[in-house]
């Protein structure tokens, strides 16, 4: 069994909870809310806590096993869920990450997709970013032969403003290795994955 540590997603600047809490507050008065309202007087440190925990990824190590059986077909895990906030608007995006890969020398942990998932989804995000970054940290520890990743979400900046579209799901892919050169190996993931190619 080898554990290595998650890379880092970013430089991270230490949280300033209280410079969060007034800001909050001060963002509440500036949409003329009163927050000296008592339904509102402990809102600013709610909010601040909450994109605290939503911006904050968790550590974690990232096990992997001798793949001593040879196991050369593929490995998916499907419905992975997860939740982000949108870079641009603040808001949330959620959905459904689909995760598989072509394993050479090493074999990984199946609760670790989920944790990649969930470590690289905790931050100001975009879909596109998300998914590579979720595909490169996988093909960087395992070396495996092929990794295919399937991001399925739905926006609400494009769901609760602007357009309105309640329902509309974006689709983003990455493709490293065989998941990109093979064409069956491909059309073999998005098939099993769910996902129409």
């Amino acid at each position: 069994m080898t554990s290595t540590a998650i890379r880092p997603v970013h430089d991270v600047t230490p949280m300033d909870l209280d410079a969060a809490i007034e800001a909050v507050r001060d963002l509440l008065v500036a949409l003329g809310q009163d927050v000296h309202s008592e339904h509102l007087l402990d809102t600013p440190r709610r909010v601040a806590s909450a994109y605290a925990e939503l911006l904050t990824p968790e550590p974690f190590s990232f096990t992997t096993f001798p793949n001593d059986d040879g196991y050369d077909e593929l490995v998916l895990v499907r419905d992975i869920p997860f939740r982000s906030l949108c870079e641009h608007h603040l808001l949330p995006f959620h959905g459904v990450a689909h995760i598989g890969y072509l394993p050479d020398q090493r074999i990984v942990g199946l609760s670790k997709l989920a944790r990649v998932v969930e470590h690289f989804a905790r931050g100001l995000q975009v879909q596109e970013r998300l998914t590579r970054q979720i595909a490169d940290h996988l093909q960087f520890n395992l070396q495996a032969k092929g990794v295919a990743v399937a991001l399925e979400a739905e926006h609400m900046c494009m769901s609760l403003r602007g357009v309105r579209a309640t329902g509309a799901r974006t689709v983003t892919s990455t493709l490293l290795g065989l998941h990109r050169q093979n064409p069956a190996t491909r059309a073999e993931f998005y098939a099993l994955a769910g996902v129409r190619s």
